[in-house]
Parts: C-alpha cells; sequence; structure tokens
C-alpha cells in the first residue's frame, strides 16, 4: 500500500478509536460529552492529566483498552505523516491537482498516446509548433520522463474509456496512437473512435498487415515508421537536393518559408472566386502550391482560372506574414 493510502487508513482507525472513546465514557461513565472528549484527548495523547472523576470497574478496562489501542494508532497515523511529508508525496499531490486543471483547461488539443521513441519525436514537433496536446502513458518511467519535459500527461491505459475522457477527448481536435504494439494501437484507435466519431486519428504500425485492422479500427491516417524510413532512405540516395529541402521547409528553423494548409470556410469572401480574381499572390504574397477538392482529391499547380469553393483545402507556401495575411484574407 502506497503512503497515502496508509495515511487515510491511519487518519480513519483514529478517528473511530477517538469518537469510540468519547461514546464509551458518555454510556460507561455517563460523563458529559466535554468531559468525555477532555478524557479521550488525554488518554490518547498521553497527556497525563488527572481524571475528570473517578472511573468505575468498567471505565478502567475501557481506558486500558483506550490506551492501547490509541496511542498505537496515533504513533502509526504520526509515523505516517512524517513519511508523507518528507517524502514529497504532498508536493506530488499538489502538482498531481495542477496537472489535472492544465488538462482540463485544454480546447481544440492532440492526445498523444505513447512517449516511446516515437511518441517523443511527436511531441517535439508539437513543442515547435506551439501545438497544445497532452501525453497518455502507463509505463512509471517514461510518466518521470514527461514530469522531466514539462509536458502535461495522465498516467494510464489509453485504451480505457476513463482515461482518454481525463485528457479531453471531447473535446479534442486529434489524437496519435503510438503504443508498444500493433494490437494496443488497435484498441486505442477503436475507443477513440467510440467516444469521439469527429476526431482525426493517426496511427503507428509496426507489421503491415496492422494498416488495414487499424484503418477499420477507426484510423484516418496509419503510419509505418519502416517505410517512411525505406522510402526517405532511397530518396535521399536518389534525389538528395529536393529531400534536403522539402525537410527544411517542412521542418527547418533556419528558412524563412514555409509550408501550410489553409481551409476556405463559407463565410469566406473568396468562395466562388477564381484565384487570379481573389489576388492571393498579388495580396499576400503566399504561393499556392495544390488545392484539394472533395470530388477529385489533390490539384497541383492550379490555374489562375481554378475556382475556390467552401471547403477547399489550400496547401500554401510564404513566409509567416504571408501565411498570416492570407490568413486574414480569407
Amino acid at each position: 500500500m502506497d503512503v497515502g493510502r496508509r495515511l487515510s487508513l491511519a487518519i480513519s482507525l483514529l478517528l473511530i478509536i477517538f469518537f469510540t472513546g468519547i461514546l464509551g465514557y458518555v454510556f460507561i461513565e455517563g460523563w458529559t460529552l466535554l468531559d468525555a472528549l477532555y478524557m479521550t484527548v488525554v488518554t490518547i495523547s498521553t497527556v497525563g492529566f488527572k481524571e475528570v472523576a473517578p472511573l468505575s470497574q468498567e471505565g478502567r478496562l475501557f481506558t486500558l483498552g483506550l490506551i492501547v489501542l490509541g496511542v498505537g494508532t496515533a504513533l502509526f497515523t504520526l509515523g505516517t505523516a512524517m513519511e508523507f511529508f518528507v517524502e514529497g508525496h504532498l508536493t506530488g499531490l499538489i502538482e498531481e491537482r495542477k496537472m489535472k486543471k492544465r488538462i482540463e483547461a485544454l480546447r481544440d488539443h492532440y492526445i498523444l498516446c505513447g512517449y516511446g521513441r516515437v511518441g517523443r519525436e511527436v511531441a517535439k514537433e508539437f513543442l515547435r509548433t506551439g501545438t497544445s496536446f497532452v501525453v497518455i502513458e502507463n509505463n512509471s518511467e517514461t510518466i518521470l520522463k514527461c514530469r522531466e519535459d514539462g509536458l502535461p500527461y495522465i498516467e494510464g491505459d489509453a485504451a480505457a474509456d476513463h482515461v482518454l475522457k481525463e485528457a479531453g477527448i471531447d473535446e479534442a481536435k486529434g489524437l496519435v496512437a503510438a503504443v508498444d504494439t500493433d494490437a494496443d494501437n488497435v484498441f486505442v484507435a477503436l475507443t477513440a473512435r467510440v467516444l469521439n466519431p469527429e476526431i482525426f486519428i493517426v496511427a503507428r504500425a509496426n507489421f503491415e498487415e496492422s494498416e488495414e485492422k487499424l484503418r477499420k479500427a477507426g484510423a484516418d491516417r496509419v503510419i509505418s515508421p519502416t517505410v517512411i524510413g525505406g522510402r526517405k532512405m532511397a530518396s535521399l540516395l536518389l534525389k538528395p537536393l529536393v529531400c534536403d529541402y522539402l525537410d527544411v521547409v517542412a521542418h527547418g528553423e533556419s528558412i524563412e518559408y514555409r509550408l501550410e494548409e489553409v481551409h476556405i470556410k463559407k463565410q469566406s469572401p473568396i468562395v466562388n472566386t477564381t484565384i487570379g480574381k481573389a489576388g492571393i499572390r498579388e495580396k499576400t504574397g503566399a504561393l499556392i502550391l495544390a488545392i484539394k477538392k472533395a470530388e477529385r482529391g489533390f490539384d497541383t499547380n492550379p490555374p489562375a482560372s481554378t475556382t475556390l469553393e467552401e471547403g477547399d483545402e489550400l496547401v500554401v507556401m510564404g513566409t509567416r506574414e504571408q501565411l498570416d495575411a492570407l490568413q486574414s484574407l480569407l
């Protein structure tokens, strides 16, 4: 039993003995509540003041039992309380409450299930882009790593309903299933999809045969680190300059330009307007690389005559100032 539970048990036992002493003196000796309270405190604390009144034979036997049980329980409670404070459990409880409030305040955030090698890279990208997220992990050593990194975390099984609810899945925008095994990721994706049918789920697959299972379980995208790593290595050999440029644009810190995705909503003033008439390039400086339309997928390098419609998703490139200007225009 951990220190917190032992302290709760000790305090409960002490209170039971305390109230038993009061009631015992009231019924056995016929004393008032105040006298019974005084005698009980004096007896359990071993202060040794004189008795309120001469005790009967039954009262003396009752007092002997109260001394044995009460003093022992009081010492046990005191020792457990000292252990609780010395080992910093109180500080841990305070930090846990702060963490819970921090997580409850999250909205439109992401849930990262698993903080292993893949999960840590995901967390780094979230931190780099200033994205709100919470980690779910059930390994105590990994939890210490989350705490050291200053990340919001929940210790528990990511496939459990109450854990995902505690992580705010109802308000979450997306979820990453990157726990140890493919079977666990299937359960995580399935549970998350049931709890929030609208959430966007990205799952990791260690084996190719698990990809279809993860999609059926509710994952919107399935990523295989092995496949991606192999493709990247081949691309670096065949087209190193292209790969280096894409890496810098997508993830680099030193380059001025960024790749972003933009959604055109119903209230946007450029809805049902062509790219040329909208003047996106002239007004913002941002460059539209591709448009994804619901009925026909991606349209790369769209011409100026392409009509922008509600629900279109744009892949754009530009500086931070240009992308902000584009958001303002939309």
